[in-house]
């Protein structure tokens, strides 16, 4: 809170009970489970019951007396908040806790004075919010942040939202705009629009918020959800659709965003991908944190986000324009040294420039866009950038006398042996109507839906048994959302595949395209070895390991940070 003051912000606590969803029966200390309106048996449970090998447990139906003692709780949890210094307070009442929880039909059976109309289940979040303004007085700012529709069938949808804030408008002074529900364990469909994927479109929850604008323009209206710029900002701004704009995933990718653009630096802006963040993998775990920011794993290490300059200044080459090569150069020019690009194709961005052409891929075509302004602003402002079009060689790097080198020459698709003469999927613009694709993982089912959707019958073939999504795809990072688009365009996925060229035979197409998978580049690049000191000579990248842009990214700053 003192540093909100010091910077001339408002630091605002964010306030929640999650009610039912507060977690499992085997991970709490009491072995219960959570409080909420009604006992009710959640999708959630169920999913954890029977991986548990046991019956579901309902929740804990709060009692009148255990409502009155909850919302004195938020109203004490409100003034602690005010005694440390906050001057804002926000409320989750969105995504299924507790607050909308009496909201919802669902959670709600109730048929006390807390049930059945919107009004009454209204009264719980009334209560909670009367009791907040007694105990924190007028000085304090109240947020309340909603899901304009939980987007799950027997939940609540947006007709009733709207009545709802009628309710508690007067209380509060922000209303927040979101959308979606959490407690959906199995069924991602329904957290899209808390965590909208790359696959879906941005700024996803302004209409919504324009909508509550239209019908209470007394009220202040903040929305969040896939907002990722300045710019954007400006536009919901301007457009009345809303009064405040909330950014997270944006900020995580580019702490300095609002920054940047205040000082004319528009082109520094990395934006987010809408991707690693919420990336979880097949035992649960968040892989995090970001793909294009790799500063967000070394806070310690890196205060105010910036690496700490070098104790020498070294003469630093950099072979290779792809993501990898661009996070190098600007560690490095970051770091204080002389740096000098070799990118042998002229365009900067390696294979985003592939990876961005799906219809549905514009955070792709926006990071592509920031690849190629950083490097060419860079090289216009910064004298210690020199930038060359031309392919290095050993023989021509050599005789630069660098002091240390970065190799981020990249990878080339993997060609299976008896498919060498198909095409890699990524380069294919033909307009075959008739298309086999080998391979399931992310390229394969991204270039998949693309061509599906410009009308080609497509089937994609993979050796791995069916396991629900491409090895290197995330439910919530847009993998679920892809298989589905498969489903509804008609895309066939044959898993189990023993012998591609007997099944390709089978199918006839027009043409088939391989996703195979990457062969890291990794002999050419150890050709340089020599052409520097060649201790000082680094592999980073797919040419190191094949990865995904968060893996590139990263292999280039914790390689340049220390050089």
């Amino acid at each position: 809170a003192d540093m909100c003051d010091r910077y001339g912000c408002v630091g605002q606590m964010e306030i929640n009970h999650c009610g039912a969803t507060q977690g499992n029966v085997e991970g709490t200390l009491a072995g219960e489970t959570g409080f909420a309106p009604s006992a009710v048996i959640t999708e959630a449970a169920k999913v954890r019951a029977k991986l548990a090998g046991r019956e579901p447990v309902p929740t804990r139906e709060m009692s009148r007396e255990k409502i009155a003692e909850t919302v004195q709780k938020y109203a004490a949890a409100a003034l602690r908040c005010k005694k440390a210094g906050f001057k804002s307070v926000m409320f989750h009442g969105a995504h299924g806790n507790l607050l909308p929880q009496f909201l919802s039909p669902y959670y709600n059976h109730r048929t006390d004075e807390y049930g059945g109309s919107v009004a009454n289940r209204s009264r719980f979040a009334c209560e909670v919010l009367d009791a907040v303004r007694a105990a924190i007085g007028e000085d304090v700012v109240i947020e309340y942040r909603i899901s304009a529709d939980e987007v799950a069938e027997g939940h609540t949808h947006f007709d009733e939202t709207l009545e709802f804030i009628g309710c508690i408008k007067d209380k509060i002074d922000i209303l927040q705009v979101s959308a979606g529900l959490h407690d959906t364990q199995g069924i991602p469909e329904h957290m899209k629009p808390m965590i909208r994927p790359y696959t879906q479109k941005q700024m996803c929850n302004v209409d919504w918020a324009g909508q509550i604008k239209a019908k209470y323009p007394d009220l202040l209206v903040s929305v969040v959800g896939s907002i990722k710029s300045v710019p954007q900002a400006e536009e919901i701004i301007a457009g009345g659709k809303a009064d405040f704009v909330a950014f997270m995933r944006g900020l995580i990718a580019d702490p300095e965003m609002p920054r940047k653009y205040a000082s004319g630096r528009e082109w520094e802006h990395m934006p987010c991908l809408r991707c690693q963040c919420i990336k979880i993998d097949k035992n649960g775990k968040f892989s995090g944190p970001c793909s294009v920011n790799p500063m967000a794993s070394y806070y310690n290490e890196c205060p105010d986000f910036r690496v700490p300059p070098a104790a020498v200044r070294k003469k630093v080459g950099v072979i290779g324009g792809g993501p990898a090569g661009v996070q190098a150069v600007k560690t490095l020019l970051e770091r204080g040294h002389a740096v000098t690009l070799y990118e042998k194709t002229g365009l900067i961005g390696g294979q985003v420039k592939l990876a961005k052409e799906p219809f549905y891929k514009e955070d792709m075509r926006q990071y592509f866009d920031y690849l190629r302004g950083f490097i060419e602003n860079s090289g216009l402002t910064n004298p210690d950038l020199t930038i060359h079009g031309l392919e290095a060689t050993p023989e021509n790097i050599a005789v630069h006398g660098f002091d240390a080198l970065v190799i981020a020459i990249g990878a080339v698709p993997y060609k299976p042996r008896g498919l060498e003469r198909y095409e890699w999927v990524a380069d294919y613009r033909g307009g075959a109507k008739n298309i086999v694709i080998v391979g399931a993982g992310a390229v394969g089912i991204e270039c998949a839906v693309d061509l599906a959707h410009k009308g080609a019958k497509v089937t994609i073939l993979e050796a791995a048994p069916n396991h629900g999504l491409g090895s290197d795809m995330s439910p919530l990072g847009g993998g679920q959302d892809l298989l589905d688009r498969c489903e509804e365009l008609g895309v066939e996925l044959i898993y189990n595949v023993g012998d591609a060229g007997a099944r390709i035979a089978e199918l006839a197409p027009e043409i088939v395209l391989l996703a195979c998978g990457m062969t890291p580049l990794t002999e050419q690049a150890r050709a340089f070895q020599n052409a520097a000191p060649n201790t000082e000579v680094f592999l980073v990248g797919d040419c190191k390991a094949v990865g995904d842009i968060r893996d590139a990214t990263r292999s280039a700053f914790e390689i340049c940070r220390e050089i």
